[in-house]
């Protein structure tokens, strides 16, 4: 039993530093959001551009994660809720990097949308960028807290975002049908409100992870109550 209790401290250690990886790594795609939603709403391509520039340090960053949770359970064979957090910390790096990658699609529709005279924006895309930012923000802070109802808050809201993707497609026919000119460019923003959305169910991916974590129930396929 002597080696198993000093190996708690090394897993407890281990999992802090996976704690603060992607605490750094969900920062970095929080703000590649943030930017890329400033760039439309400013028709700001230098902003689309940063997004595009700051992909390569969270690729090498789910790369060192990764590393770090097959050391994890290969050194130490963690067990129980030990074993929970490393296979969680390992999804929702897979998550966090594909947040990334959507924020620089994004970036990419944005340079395109500018090559043309503006159409009008709709309201939800900037509120359902808001909404991703903040489930993101709350499925993290629900991983680092140990917060099952926090996590569950970011179910529901996924709903919300759901909503709204559906409705900018609703707001834009109408303009293209009415204004062919506009056909590319309010495709790029129905394409944006779809890579938001795809955002968005990352951090719902991450916050189930939490529950499944915390708790060990799998509600990926059956909502937060099951």
């Amino acid at each position: 039993m002597e080696p198993m209790t000093r190996m708690v401290p090394q897993v407890q250690e281990h999992l802090d530093a996976l704690k603060e990886r992607l605490l750094v790594m969900g920062g970095i795609a929080e703000e590649q959001v943030r930017l890329v939603t400033a760039a439309l709403v400013r028709r700001d391509p230098d902003l689309a551009a940063r997004v595009q520039a700051s992909d390569p340090p969270l690729n090498d960053l789910h790369i060192e994660i990764d590393q770090r949770c097959v050391r994890v359970l290969a050194l130490h064979q963690p067990v129980a809720m030990d074993l929970r957090a490393v296979l969680a910390a390992v999804k929702i790096n897979t998550d966090l990097e594909r947040v990334g990658d959507l924020a620089v699609n994004i970036a990419e529709a944005v340079q395109r949308y500018l090559l043309h005279p503006p159409v009008s924006t709709p309201d939800h895309i900037p509120l359902m960028a808001d909404l991703a930012q903040q489930m993101l923000r709350d499925a993290l802070d629900a991983y680092v807290r140990h917060e099952v109802p926090l996590a569950e808050r970011v179910l529901d809201t996924d709903d919300q975002v759901d909503a709204l993707k559906a409705q900018v497609s609703v707001d834009l026919v109408p303009v293209m049908q009415a204004v062919p000119s506009t056909i590319e460019p309010a495709l790029d923003l129905i394409l944006i409100a779809r890579h938001l959305e795809r955002i968005a169910d990352h951090a719902t991916n991450v916050a189930e992870d939490v529950i499944f974590m915390v708790s060990g129930r799998d509600v990926r396929h059956h909502g937060a109550a099951s």
